[in-house]
């Protein structure tokens, strides 16, 4: 990918960097309210799902289907959310979200739902090296 692409800076501050897979960069939210992870296509310029040529969108959506399986592996939640909003960070990138019944914004969205609680330092090590382990394995 080009050497242009920096990661915006508001998803620097509330990720931590899993890895890299062919596209995107993997990142884990660091809210350990829920498991989520976020994809970031390394593209340049890219803010919409549309910004994208036929061979990166194919790519994506299937880097999308192994983050969900990641997810189902890593946290076995209740159900899968993926989306891509872009409101508020315009740089394109695509939500994988874990969710539970008994999560507190469930049946609802996660998004702007209180207080992001910050991972204790050794538990997102731990979820980090069990993440890697799964994208490698995928």
């Amino acid at each position: 990918m080009s050497s242009a692409f920096l990661l915006d800076s508001r998803l620097e501050a509330d990720t931590i960097p899993v890895g890299d897979l062919a596209l995107s960069s993997v990142l884990l939210l660091n809210d350990a309210r829920f498991p989520w992870l976020v994809l970031v296509p390394r593209v340049p310029g890219a803010s919409e799902l549309t910004d994208l040529d036929g061979g990166q969108a194919a790519q994506l959506m299937e880097e999308i289907r192994v983050a969900v399986r990641v997810m189902g592996a890593l946290a076995k939640p209740d159900k899968v959310n993926v989306g891509a909003l872009g409101n508020i960070v315009t740089q394109l990138h695509v939500h994988v979200v874990g969710r539970f019944r008994s999560d507190p914004a469930w049946p609802g969205p996660v998004w702007g739902h209180g207080t992001r609680t910050p991972y204790p330092a050794h538990a997102a090590a731990a979820l980090i090296e069990r993440a890697a382990a799964l994208f490698a394995a995928a």
